[in-house]
Order: C-alpha cells, then structure tokens, then sequence
C-alpha cells in the first residue's frame, strides 16, 4: 500500500539537524585480513580512506533543509510498486538462493543454508522520535512475523534509517539466537537496547558462521546520531560469502576506488545490492551517496554478476524525483556489461532467485 508521507514539522527539523551535524553458533574469528582496520582522526573519531567530505558550503544546506519542510506537499507519484508476501515460501526455502526487497536498504537473502537481513527498518519513521519525521511512502515488502528464521543480521552504520532500534529488539525478541554484526563502536547502543547477540567488526575483519564467511568492509561514508557523536562509531559495507553463493551489501556509501579492491579480493560476486538514491543536490550529497551512475559502476568494480537496486522511494530524504533513480540505474547498466537482465529493479515484497 502506497502512502503519503505525513510530518511533523519540527521534528522533522530536529531530525535534519542530527543528520547533518551468546548462542549455539557463535561465528568464530578468522585470521587473515584483507583490509586494513578503518582510519581514525587526532581525536580518536573514524574517517574514510578519502578524508575530505565536506558536505557542501551553509548556501547548499540550509536551502535543502527548508525544501524538506516542503515535501510534506510531495506527490508519491514515482514511488515503488508492492506485490504482496505472505512470507510462506520463504519460510520454507532452504535450498533456493533469493533476495527479497523490503524497502529502502532492507534486503532479505536467503543462501547456503542461511537467512540475513541488511539494515533491517520496518518502522513507518526513521527518527529519534517515534512516530514523527519523514514517513514511509510504501509498507514494508514483508510483515516481520512472516520472516524465516532470521540467522545474522548486518547492519552499515548508525544512522536512523540503516539502524533502527525498534526494529532490532523486535528481531531479537523474535529470535533470541539472531546475531547483529555491526561495524566497530555500534555494539554498546544495541546492548544498552537489550541486544545482547552483537558482534562488532572493523574493516578487515572476517567472522565465520554456519559455513559462511561475514566480512566487514570499507566503504566511503559517516556516522552520527546525536549532536556530539559523529564519526565515534564506524561504517562499513558486507560481503557474505559461502560455498555455493557470494553476496556484497555496500550499505550507503559515496563512490571510492575501495570497491575495485573489495572486487580483486573477493569477487566475483553473484549478486551486489547497490544504494542508487539520495544523490540531490550533488554537491552535498556526492561524497556519501552514489548517483545511479556511480552504483552501475562500484557493481562493476566488484565484479558484480548481477545487481540490486536499493536505497531509494521508501523515505523522502533527498531531491531527486521517486522515479529517477531506478530509471536511471537501468539506463546505465543496459550500457555495461549488466544489462537489462542482470540490473535487477525489484518491487518492494518481490522476491528474486541468484
């Protein structure tokens, strides 16, 4: 069901300020690193491999907040189509590798014998507030009771519309035996939730769980979620990798030369999930967003068989029409080496084999 966003005007300003300012099987440490761990600045805060990402001068950014203010009058026109789930042959599938897209950067994959979600939020608002701020335009693509099993989840970094507190207790609650990777500096917000199955991984480091590998990855972003916390927790990206399919997450994250190394490394890879929205005005938001373009090509710097857009018609967070960024993901790709076939645009709840 497609909805119009409702907000609430000023906490929706208290949430553009924020922005921008033990279980039966326990993944096991693995030794070898092929990253290096993530920099870090003279006051201990995290940093990218590129240092620089000045999010545009007050003249871009306070224009952009108060257009924010405006899409309370926003047109869902363009926004993802819903195809209804049940969850029942998922629940079932133990065999059949899948994705399913939930929304925004919500994945569901099903491979090798496991069941993970990527940045799981089924909360109508990404905000510190309940109830409050930029709301969903589409349901999620499946009820969270109607899950399989969740096994891990990864999630990419703190911001509210990736790591979504309600969300996480509910998963754990659901599954006491689920466990949350998350980049290094992120475990104590969960654990200070009630999560207490959280493992935290800097770049480079591997775990291994029911015979697949977890890797956490560099990526080109930022964290914050208070007005005196930026950049004290980490970000990353994910490739889960097993015997019979390789999947990357690159979660939210600008365009950087690191994901032709991830490819060398560790592709090729059978499915990418690749973020295309939230990439206007370019100049504020080119250093930690990828346009369209720029997610065709981190795909092929992986080695990407094929690849998922995500990241895009499921808030309004940004100044793109709903309908560009798919439409210009596939325009990109039917040039490449993807093509029309394997530059997937699901429908939020559909779910696709790999």
């Amino acid at each position: 069901m497609i909805r119009k966003p409702s907000h609430h005007i000023f906490a929706l300003g208290f949430i553009l300020v924020i922005a921008t300012l033990q279980v039966e099987s326990q993944p096991e440490a693995v030794s070898e690193l092929l990253f290096g761990p993530a920099p870090t600045d003279k006051q201990g805060r995290f940093t990218n491999y590129q240092t620089d990402l000045s999010h545009g001068s007050l003249a871009v950014r306070v224009p952009f907040f108060l257009r924010r203010f405006g899409t309370i009058f926003r047109s869902d026109a363009g926004a993802p189509e819903q195809v209804a789930n049940d969850g029942r042959f998922l629940r079932s599938n133990t065999t059949i590798p899948t994705a399913t897209w939930i929304g925004h950067a919500t994945l569901l994959v099903q491979m090798d014998g496991v069941n993970f979600l990527t940045d799981p939020i089924w909360s109508q608002t990404p905000s510190p507030v309940p109830l409050i701020g930029p709301s969903r335009w589409v349901d999620p693509g499946l009820a969270l009771e109607d899950l399989p099993a969740i096994d891990f989840v990864v999630i990419s970094h703190n911001h509210y519309d990736h790591l979504d507190l309600p969300t996480l207790r509910k998963l754990a609650t659901l599954n006491p035996e689920t466990i949350f990777f998350v980049p290094q500096g992120n475990g104590k917000l969960l654990r200070d939730n009630g999560i207490d199955q959280v493992e935290e991984l800097n770049w480079g480091d591997t775990a291994n769980y029911k015979g697949t590998t977890v890797h956490c990855l560099p990526t080109q972003h930022w964290s914050k979620r208070s007005l005196t916390d930026t950049r004290k927790a980490l970000w990353s990206s994910w490739a889960i990798t097993g015997t019979e399919r390789r999947f990357y997450f690159a979660g939210d994250t600008g365009y950087f030369e690191g994901f032709k190394e991830i490819g060398a490394k560790l592709g090729p890879f059978d499915l990418a999930a690749v973020p295309v929205g939230a990439y206007e005005p370019s100049a504020m938001m080119k250093v930690s967003h990828m346009n369209p373009e720029e997610a065709v090509q981190a795909a092929l710097d992986v080695q990407a068989n094929s690849a998922v857009a995500m990241h895009f018609g499921t808030f309004d967070l940004s100044d793109e029409p709903l309908s560009e960024p798919p439409l210009r993901f596939k325009a990109a790709a039917k040039e490449t080496t993807l093509g029309a076939t394997n530059s997937w645009v699901l429908d939020i709840g559909e779910t696709r084999e790999f």
